[in-house]
């Protein structure tokens, strides 16, 4: 007995004080370690006039508030929800393990304990508050909704998704603009060429950009153009002359033939990077989802690991369609072309003429990847590979096999697409003016919100209505025979 009272674990008021210090020590020097390595990434970008990706580190360390709340959250709630009990009937259904038959003390056991192996080690027994909430359950015949264990590893979980979801938006933006690398090279092939040669026309069909993205107005083409485009965002997705093209599109409509759209781009990216970095109502909601439907039987996730892969497919191909699109009004509208081709952004071309919603759809598959890839690890360390919950071990290779081939694919492919094709609608970004214009023109709106408001308050007190005026002298005329007779009594003194 009394050897198993010492294997017991001590509560803190029994635990020496050298190993509290010592292990809060670690855990703060850590924590600082980290905010100042964030702080000094921070400072760095600001002063390589990088604001979006600064901005986008700020959204960063919201996430890891939101982080921190919920871990506070389910710490502070933890005994609340191992008091919570609920009837064993209601546990039997919607499980992601079929239970083994059971029955008395065994059932007890086996809700009130809640035992698994992983891969770091052996079998771990719930912390000594959680024994106890289940006991005060069992003790009523009934389990509790959530057990200490469960908590602490949906802790992980939750941790383990936001950081791989951030990694990996982070990778995919950096093999985006790796892919890219060429176009700066285009980009400054274009701004060093004088040509001054004298414009001739051209036959429409002699421009490189018609001859391949356009091959004739039967309707026939147009089915054949969307399964070209669905093959084409694979290879050579976009070409010099489509890069030379639609930035002269882009440039004809919206800003001055030196501009230089390669740097605009870039910009444009880090921007959006700010907004895939984080995790929206959206994707929580659609997390809550994902974890109700991963019941035993039902394979629910090898079908979630495929949508991403499918909608990647779908927004090449409508990238590159849209491409196809340009050059298909360009020939439509004429015959012979004098100069350079000039093809029309539009909204038109987008789904429901909102060009952001390409970026919302990238903004859910790297959710949905990260997803897969953070359960996948999580199952994997904690409950090891032949466990239940990760199901048929063929299924679960297919979705992490599938999700790293989306990754690649959002990098490699779609990503680059979004960067030009996106700026082929009817507006352009805020990106569009440097860091500098930017600064400048918030400045001279906020002089100019509050000249406005200084200018308001003068008129409605030019405006006030005459009975004020006339009380306003009823008093500095009272005031003055005040004065008036005071002066009087004092020379009377």
């Amino acid at each position: 007995m009394a050897g198993g009272a010492e294997g017991k674990p001590k509560p803190l008021e029994f635990t020496p004080t050298w190993i509290v210090a010592s292990i809060c020590s670690v855990i703060i020097v850590i924590s600082l370690l980290f905010e100042r390595l964030l702080h000094r990434l921070g400072k760095r970008l600001m002063r390589s006039r990088k604001k979006p990706l600064y901005e986008a580190l700020l959204r960063v360390k919201e996430e890891l508030m939101v982080l921190g709340f919920i871990s506070l959250l389910l710490t502070v709630f933890q005994g609340a929800m191992g008091r919570l009990c609920i009837r064993r009937s209601v546990m039997r259904h919607l499980l992601p393990c079929k239970p083994p038959p059971l029955d008395g003390a065994a059932e007890n056991a086996h809700f009130g304990d809640a035992v698994f192996t992983g891969v770091l080690g052996g079998t771990r027994r719930l912390l000594a508050g959680g024994a106890i909430s289940g006991d005060y359950c069992i003790n009523k015949g009934k389990v509790p909704v959530l057990s200490a264990e469960a908590i602490h590893q949906l802790h992980i979980f939750i941790f383990v998704l936001a950081v791989t979801h951030f990694i990996l938006s982070a990778i995919t933006v950096l093999l985006g603009v790796a892919q890219t690398r060429n176009w700066r090279h285009w980009e400054s092939k274009i701004q060093t060429s004088n040509d001054t040669a004298p414009e001739k026309f051209k036959h429409i069909q002699e421009f490189t950009f018609i001859q391949d993205h356009f091959k004739g107005h039967r309707k026939r083409w147009r089915i054949f153009g969307w399964m070209r485009s669905f093959f084409k965002q694979f290879y050579g997705s976009v070409t010099e002359e489509d890069y030379r093209t639609m930035r002269l599109g882009f440039i004809m409509k919206h800003c001055t033939p030196n501009f230089n759209f390669y740097n605009y781009m870039i910009r444009a990216l880090e921007v959006d990077f700010k907004k895939v970095v984080g995790v929206s109502w959206y994707l929580w909601a659609m997390l809550m989802i994902f974890l109700l439907l991963n019941v035993q039987g039902w394979y629910v996730y090898i079908w979630i690991s495929t949508a991403p892969f499918l909608m990647l497919l779908v927004v090449g191909s409508k990238m590159e369609h849209i491409i196809t699109e340009l050059a298909y009004e360009v020939a439509q509208k004429h015959t012979a072309i004098q100069g350079d081709l000039v093809v029309a952004p539009s909204d038109d071309f987008f789904w429901f003429h909102r060009p952001k919603l390409v970026l919302l759809l990238i903004h859910v598959v790297l959710f949905q990847n990260a997803f897969e890839i953070a359960f996948f690890f999580w199952l994997l360390v904690s409950y090891g590979f032949k466990s239940c919950i990760m199901a048929n071990p063929a299924y679960a290779i297919a979705r992490i096999v599938i999700s790293i081939v989306s990754q690649l694919l959002c990098g490699y492919v779609t990503l680059p697409l979004y960067a030009i094709v996106s700026h082929m609608g009817s507006s352009f970004k805020k990106a569009i003016f440097d860091d500098n214009v930017t600064e400048g023109l918030a400045n001279w709106a906020e002089r100019a919100r509050r000249r406005t408001i200084i200018s308001s308050k003068t008129t409605v007190n030019v405006s006030d209505p005459p009975i004020d005026e006339a009380n306003d002298a009823a008093i500095q005329m009272t005031n003055t025979r005040a004065i008036s007779s005071d002066e009087q009594g004092t020379s009377l003194t």
